[in-house]
This record gives structure tokens, sequence and C-alpha cells, in this order.
């Protein structure tokens, strides 16, 4: 089974958990049969392999996400990386480009595409499986995925079959309308659009150059930045004539909101929290090393990451984004393809973080001009590189970097590092990156 998994979004609706570079699929909140917790992306990712262990799995999503997918999935997971955001259309065309140019995919393979965010079941996976290969052998040139709707909802659009079979040509699509409207398609046997869909690669790469003049790949990706934002749907699937949809009736959760995902956690906390005797149906996500009670409260959802708290009433929090957007602050939080950071504290002239290196990674050699740094190893062996320089570091050890100078950081264990910037401006943008030395 060739899957691509379409990674998108910003961290709006499920914050202080998620930020810009920290979207819903990489929050670790549901519980494994070890005791762990694992994110979106991972459970996917795993009840894929638990179905195929040989699919070809590969993640359509921006730069800013790489690095998480790669702290989370590994080095070695696909990814179709788009330049800048251009929306679903050219996202599936670059890679059904990559699929081809890149991984070697013959044209006449099918390819299925799906969100990286569903909660869902094994049954979902082996219907996508079944979706592949109905398209790979279907008249069709698109074969859809229609979810068996549970109540009228606006925030789906919805499919209309011809006929109530399993796999059935589809009479006609319907964007998000109101809930009384969905209730009527409903009655006429709509099913939901949960955006899953297959076709024979060869289609979507002719379809593809059709819309766009590219030659290739490489091509393609290089002029990215210059493409119309438009979806598939608009794009491709409201101008083709023949297309099925196949049923698909197990459980299917669209987690975007905190009420929707407060539905699938098994507990009513992660991290430290008390509830006492008279909290009803109240969550609680903590991600801060301090304590969080909760008394009398009920239907809520409490969350506290470095970036906020909140605290909601769940249907409430389905209304976040708009204050959210209005929240302007550094970003507290983030993984990387290395491990992740953490900011402690953020002064006039100052900032100071926790960064955490997996053993055997290192960050990139670089330099700033605005600021010093100094390192305090507080965990595990490694070897700092400063302007060329290399020094076995171990716990205790203390690094200065004055401004200007190119540095480095190589883990050899796990590594944490207390990091303290120090300047009259500090910022993202002060960093240029160098080629690393031989080590």
């Amino acid at each position: 089974m060739n899957i691509v998994l379409l990674s998108g979004g910003s961290g709006k609706r499920l914050w202080p958990l998620s930020n810009d570079t920290r979207s819903k699929q990489f929050i670790k909140i549901f519980k494994t049969v070890t005791g762990s917790y694992e994110s979106m992306v991972q459970r996917v990712y795993r009840q894929i392999r638990s179905v195929d262990t040989s699919a070809s799995i590969t993640i359509a999503t921006s730069k800013s996400q790489v690095s998480a997918i790669h702290n989370q999935l590994g080095p070695d997971v696909g990814i179709s990386v788009e330049p800048c955001r251009r929306d679903t259309f050219p996202a599936i065309a670059l890679a059904a480009a990559y699929l081809h140019d890149v991984k070697g995919v013959p044209k006449s393979e099918s390819v299925v595409v799906c969100p990286v965010d569903p909660y869902v079941e094994q049954d979902y996976f082996e219907a996508l499986k079944h979706l592949g290969e109905r398209a790979a052998v279907s008249e069709a040139n698109l074969v859809l995925m229609g979810i068996e709707p549970t109540y009228p909802s606006a925030k789906y659009g919805y499919i209309i079959p011809e006929n109530k079979e399993t796999i059935s040509r589809v009479s006609m699509y319907k964007e998000k309308p109101d809930e009384k409207t969905a209730g009527s398609y409903i009655q006429k046997g709509a099913l939901w659009n949960g955006g899953v869909f297959a076709f024979r690669l060869d289609y979507v790469l002719s379809r593809a150059h059709e819309l766009i003049p590219f030659n290739d790949y490489t091509d393609l990706y290089n002029k990215y930045d210059t493409l119309e934002k438009i979806s598939f749907d608009y794009a491709v699937a409201e101008h083709e004539s023949y297309i099925e949809v196949m049923r698909f009736g197990g459980m299917w959760k669209d987690m975007g909101t905190w009420n929707t995902l407060t539905e699938a956690m098994e507990s009513e906390s992660i991290g430290k929290a008390i509830l006492n005797d008279s909290c009803d149906n109240v969550h609680v996500v903590n991600e801060l090393d301090v304590p969080v009670l909760c008394m009398g409260l009920k239907d809520v959802v409490v969350s506290a990451s470095p970036e906020g708290i909140l605290v909601s009433d769940k249907m409430q929090s389905s209304y976040i984004k708009p204050f959210v957007d209005a929240i302007d602050q550094q970003i507290m939080f983030a993984e990387k393809s290395w491990g992740s950071f953490r900011v402690i504290d953020i002064e006039e002239g100052s900032m100071t973080i926790k960064v955490t290196l997996n053993a055997g990674h290192r960050m990139n050699y670089h330099s700033h001009e605005r600021r010093d740094e100094i390192w305090t190893v507080i965990e595990g062996e490694g070897r700092t590189i400063i302007d060329g320089a290399e020094r076995t570091v171990r716990t205790g050890d203390v690094v200065t970097m004055k401004a200007g100078v190119p540095h480095t950081i190589i883990a050899d264990t796990a590594l944490q590092v207390i990091e303290v910037q120090i300047g009259t401006e500090i910022s993202v943008g002060d960093k240029k990156k160098w080629e690393s030395p031989a080590i």
C-alpha cells in the first residue's frame, strides 16, 4: 500500500499544548499498552504498520514540521516537504511527483491519501487498504471513503452516493451545510467527507501536468511558491465525472478541538493533577512540573504547558481560535530532529532554555551575531566544537560562546543542557549556519 498522510495545520484549537511549530498531531496524549503516551502521528503510523508491514508511508508536510516528524517517527520516514503552504492540491501533486521521481513508484500503482490525525481503530486502515485495491482496478479515476454519519454536522462536507451499496458511484458533493440541511442530506443517504481518497498515480500526475507547467519533482519543488492556493476538491474532484465512494461504518473521530480530544482520553488526567470527588466530566492535561488542583468543576478542560494555561467549558473550547490568534508570544517548547527545547525564563536582555539532545544527535554548527551563549551541562556526556576546537563535556561543565563564534554540541549519551542567551537583541532570526567540521 502506498499511503500519503497529509500533515497540516497550526497549533490554534489545542492551545496551549500546540503552537505554530507543534501542531495537534504531535501532542502525546494517547496511552499505549506499555503505559507511555504517544501522539496522533505516532498512533496512525503504528496502526498502518500493524495492518500492512510493507506499506510505503509518505508524510506531506511543511518545513516547520519536519523536525517534529523525525523526532517522533525516526530519520527513515518518507517526507514530501512543502517549501510553503499552498493547500491540498499542490501538496498532493508534489507528493505524487515525489513518489514517482524520488521513490520510484510506478505510475500504474494506486495511492491512498488521508489526514494524519484521525482517531480510529484498526478497521479504518483495513478499509484504506481495500480503498487502494479498489482504485487499482476501478474504472473510476477517484475512489473516496465516505464515513457513515452519526449526527447532522455542519463541520463536514457530504458525499451523496447513487445507491446504498458498499461501493457506489457518487451522485454529488455538498460543501459544509448548516445542521438542518445536513439532516436532509443524511436522509438521502449522504456520507461524511473525511478527506480520504485513492487514485492511480498516473491520473494525478496527468492532472497536475495539465494544471501546472513543470518537468519533474525538482522543477515543481523549485516553483512551488508560485502555485495557486487551491484544494484538491476544487482543482480535481469537482471536475471529475466518474467518482466512486466506499462506505466506512467504523469508529471515526476528528480530534480537532479540546472537546473531542478529551473524549478519546483513557484517564481523566495526564501529568500532575488532583480532582476532588465533586468534579464531573473534567479532564486535565498538564505538561508543567507543578500540580494542578480541580474542585467542584463540571464539563471543564484544564490544560497547562509552557505556552500558557487554559481553563474552559468543554463546549466553549471549540471557539478558542480568535483568542489564541491575539496572543503574541515566543514559542516556549518545540521538538527537533535532535531532541527538544523548553524556554524556562525570558528577561530583558536574556533568555534561559533547557535543551535535551538525544544520544547520537547534534545541533547544527552555527553562530549568532547579536548574543553570547553559555551552556551548563546538567546530565550526560558529549562534545562541543567551538570555532573548530573540540572538547569533551559532561555533567557540571560550563561552556561559553561569544557572539560571532561558530559552535555546536554532540550528544554521546542523552544530554541535557541549560542554555543562557545574553544580548541586546535575542531572536530566532539571529542564526548563521556553517559547514560542519569533521569529527
